[in-house]
């Protein structure tokens, strides 16, 4: 693996803190102030504007002009490894994890956040980057930043130092709505559970209004976990080097916004469970998860994420999940080899729009109907989508009965309308 290095220059060592002893020298390699004090994340090629629907409009067609239609081929009536008898389980197969040892089968109240996600005009969830404020406390070892999770209150703002941060953290208090709870740090800045196997990086365990923002978690069995959390944000993290997913959100987790996040270097410890974001539980993992019926993790936003090197999908959307949506983000499918497509969704009412994919192993988007009701009503539009020739770019399965919708927007890079095994309808559906 290779060695941290400070900001200052290769081979420059960052302090390593475990369990409150700190070794090495000292760093004043902090975030960044503003003169006014408090802390500014320098947006990653972040969109200049936005619009109710959390998106600068995209200029459609020339007035008079139709958008080619993108060619329709025949699909077989379910993907092979997507059947419902043969997903579930082994998506979220029993092993020992979390900061609790818990099982690694698949585990919500309050207002949506400012900055988090909130409904617009046409049902959507609204993206919306965050900033930093001012620190209210600032930590510089292990064993002072499990002591700030577990004193977090409303309006706290916990600032991580530079340096590697050895185990594995959790938070179990909620902020508000109007004062949420933060937890900031620059890059360097590194929550490390010891590897592949380890645990949680980071897990939100009930704990809702939570801002996660510009730090890295490294070297855990599951990178950022939210379980049961409402109106949170996690935003402008790098998450890698994870034996299985990045990011999940389970547990009935509502309205929390996953936003220009950098995951790499998934599934090391089963190829098969490395997702890149994750939303929602299987129904085998209902019982647990779902309180017996389904894990109604809904109106979450995933956008302007990064997210490559993954081995499973860059996007899972489970079977009980609804009314999300999936915005302008980036796959790479490379290294790619336990999924044959970017994104799976398999909940009801999302909207996929503006993505862009390269290097897939197979397809570009899928929807599939695991149960009964679902798969259902999901809209793709506006993605850029390159795929191997012959290959379809958007499989929608069961679509007599399921309603998806593809519009006539979706396109490769060179502006070629893509194949699809439905026909599309319509332009961009963008406000």
């Amino acid at each position: 693996m290779r060695e941290d290095t400070a900001p200052g220059g290769a081979g420059a060592r960052r302090p390593t803190f475990r369990h409150g002893l700190t070794a090495g020298l000292s760093v004043a390699g902090l975030v960044a102030l503003c003169s006014a004090g408090a802390w500014v994340l320098v947006p990653r090629d972040a969109p200049a504007a936005r619009t109710a629907a959390g998106v600068a409009p995209t200029p459609a067609a020339t007035a008079g002009a139709a958008t080619p239609a993108p060619t329709v081929v025949a699909g077989p009536a379910a993907d092979a490894g997507e059947e419902a008898a043969g997903e579930g389980a082994a998506d979220e197969e029993a092993a020992g994890e979390g900061a609790a040892g818990e099982d690694d089968v698949e585990a919500a109240t309050g207002a949506a956040a400012a900055g988090a996600a909130s409904p617009t005009a046409e049902g959507l969830p609204v993206p919306e980057l965050v900033t930093c404020p001012a620190p209210t406390a600032r930590v510089t070892s292990a064993a002072e930043l499990s002591e700030a999770l577990q004193d977090a209150r409303p309006g706290d703002v916990v600032h991580l130092a530079d340096g590697t941060y050895e185990g594995n953290f959790a938070a179990t208090a909620s902020g508000t709505a109007d004062d949420p709870v933060w937890l900031c740090g620059g890059r360097g800045a590194v929550l490390d559970a010891g590897g592949p196997k380890e645990g949680y990086g980071f897990h939100l365990d009930g704990a809702s209004h939570w801002r996660l923002v510009g730090f890295t978690v490294r070297n855990a069995q599951k990178g950022v976990v939210a379980d049961g959390s409402t109106g949170s944000v996690l935003q402008d993290l790098l998450v890698e080097r994870i034996g299985d997913e990045a990011i999940h959100l389970r547990s009935h987790s509502t309205r929390n916004s996953v936003l220009r996040n950098t995951v790499r270097d998934t599934g090391l410890r089963r190829e098969k469970f490395g997702e890149g974001v994750y939303v929602g539980s299987a129904q085998s993992n209902w019982e647990k998860y779902g309180a017996g019926g389904p894990d109604r993790s809904d109106g979450n936003v995933v956008a302007w994420n990064d997210i490559a090197r993954t081995t499973s999908e860059s996007v899972d959307v489970k079977e009980g999940t609804t009314g999300g949506l999936l915005l302008e983000n980036v796959f790479d499918g490379t290294g790619m080899v336990e999924s044959d497509s970017w994104v799976d969704v398999k909940g009801n009412g999302w909207t996929v729009r503006g993505n862009t994919g390269r290097n897939t192993p197979d397809q570009g988007f899928q929807t599939h109907r695991i149960l009964d009701g679902w798969g259902a009503g999901n809209t793709f539009d506006d993605n850029v989508l390159d795929v191997p020739d012959g290959a379809v770019a958007i499989y929608v399965h069961d679509p007599d009965v399921t309603g998806n919708v593809i519009t006539c927007s979706n396109r490769d890079s060179g502006g070629h309308p893509v194949t699809s095994t439905v026909p599309c309808s319509g332009g961009s559906s963008r406000p």
